[in-house]
């Protein structure tokens, strides 16, 4: 098999590691595999090589399409190998980017060396200096996660669920808190170590109803970790059924469930919300056809508010009002209050979403009980 239909294979094999993809190949005119668009900070599609070094898997992960009793085509290639293929790509102009992550083809260690030394030869073999996302594998020792971290611009591991107990429904070959928790711990502390090492962060990845856990417990693990090391965000993988593992014949999640677990996570994140401020049905889920935000809001006392004098924690609680506006209005009242509400859509507030919940100079914009 030549390295080009290898690629296809191991790419396939990964397309279940997120890092703020939107397609595979549907808006690219290169008919290549691994291609993927990661989305920008200016929201830009960004090209991103996106591949496993190998499928072969020694875990049982019972979701996971390379789970090691599933029977399909196992490959690997060697880091000499991806580096090359990639630089092909790179230098093409095909992607901007290489994110890498890998099954355990014999031991935590071994595939960890691999991975790492794919990165050291682009960046001093190559002098590649542009970017690298490395998945940290569970397990893994703190001398190779630094290793990893002095080369890539971010690393991250996936903590697969929100509890012990969570993860035990899915896979017995990992532990919970040595083989993860733990990992995630040492690559906050490396990090603050070493400011100047992964300077896009670190993130995380959870497998979303493949096991039994609510959106409350999902979340509480996410506050609790925000609150703990610096993670930048978090990624919400819906489980699809793959034909072959012991899950294949269970219930696909709705991409509806991992959409309100997004926004939910955004305000933990992002908005400094609390999970207490956060509304959840009898069964401690997420309302699906419910903005998370709006809900919170009903349950709150401070509304509406006053646009030209509320604290900045205040502002980000109005619904429709983020956190770049909310800043911008901050800026702005400085020098001139606001008077019209057309004022603050030109700022991007959401202004039909935040109407009932502000006061300007005093006057309401309109009365919450017609919500």
């Amino acid at each position: 098999m030549n390295t080009l239909n290898k690629m296809q294979v191991l790419s396939d094999s990964a397309q279940y590691d997120l890092c703020d993809y939107v397609n595979h190949n549907k808006s690219s005119q290169i008919n290549l595999p691994g291609i993927y668009h990661a989305i920008g900070k200016n929201g830009c599609q960004i090209p991103i090589f996106k591949t496993l070094m190998t499928n072969k898997c020694k875990n049982d992960c019972k979701y996971c399409i390379n789970q090691s009793k599933r029977n399909f085509t196992r490959l690997e290639l060697n880091p000499d190998e991806l580096a090359r293929v990639f630089l092909h790509y790179y230098n093409n102009n095909y992607v901007n980017g290489l994110f890498l992550s890998s099954g355990i083809s014999d031991n935590i260690e071994d595939t960890m060396e691999k991975t790492i030394e794919t990165a050291r030869i682009l960046r001093k073999d190559f002098g590649y200096q542009d970017y690298i996302h490395l998945k940290i594998i569970p397990g893994s020792s703190k001398d190779a996660i630094k290793r990893a971290m002095n080369l890539a611009d971010r690393v991250s591991i996936n903590i697969e669920a929100a509890t012990k107990d969570g993860l035990s429904e899915i896979s017995t070959t990992k532990d919970y808190n040595k083989d993860i928790l733990k990992r995630v711990e040492w690559i906050n502390d490396i990090g603050k170590r070493n400011p100047k090492l992964v300077k896009s962060g670190s993130t995380t990845q959870l497998i979303v109803g493949a096991n039994n856990e609510t959106d409350k417990e999902i979340l509480s693990r996410m506050e609790n970790l925000y609150k703990k090391v610096d993670l930048r965000r978090s990624y919400f993988s819906a489980f699809t059924p793959v034909e072959g593992t012991d899950f294949e014949n269970k219930t696909a999640c709705s991409q509806d469930r991992t959409s309100k677990l997004y926004h939910a996570d955004a305000l933990l994140n992002e908005y400094n919300f609390k999970l207490k401020e956060l509304v959840f049905n009898d069964t401690d889920q997420l309302y699906l056809n419910e903005d998370p935000k709006i809900l919170a809001a009903r349950e709150m006392d401070i509304f509406p508010v006053e646009i030209n004098s509320a604290p900045y924690k205040e502002l980000i609680r109005v619904p429709g009002i983020g956190v770049n506006s909310a800043k911008r209005i901050i800026s702005i009242r400085k020098k001139q209050p606001f008077k019209k509400i057309s004022d603050l859509k030109k700022l991007g507030v959401v202004t039909k979403r935040a109407e009932p919940y502000i006061k300007l100079s005093g006057n309401y914009q309109s009365a919450l009980d017609n919500y």
